[in-house]
């Protein structure tokens, strides 16, 4: 099987990570192309993503570029860790935000 695209993958998030051991990928191949899934330690999560998701973008562009290069549709699954969700700003309701307008 032609996995050029996982070696490249691990190749780079390994480089970018503080801990490599914790690299998991895995790599599926169905009708709609090569779905590649990846798991870091939670630490490292920011430098896989990056500022505004800038990193995860250019990794995927690549994998993009390597998968065509071998006729394949490569797309990257980034695993959030258990617990890694972002707590949810709440809203504040209407007379809340007329009040800190203070009109």
């Amino acid at each position: 099987m032609n996995d050029h695209d996982a070696q490249f993958l691990e190749f780079v998030v390994r480089a970018l990570v503080d801990n490599p051991n914790d690299v998991k990928l895995t790599r599926v191949v169905d009708e709609m192309g090569v779905l590649l899934t990846l798991d870091v330690n939670p630490a490292d999560m920011g430098k896989v993503i990056g500022r505004e998701g800038n990193t995860a973008k250019a990794i995927r562009t690549l994998l993009r570029v390597v998968g065509m290069k071998h006729n394949a549709r490569v797309n990257l699954k980034i695993n959030e860790p258990a617990g890694g969700e972002r707590p949810v700003k709440a809203s504040k309701t209407v007379d809340e935000a007329m009040a800190d307008l203070k009109l």
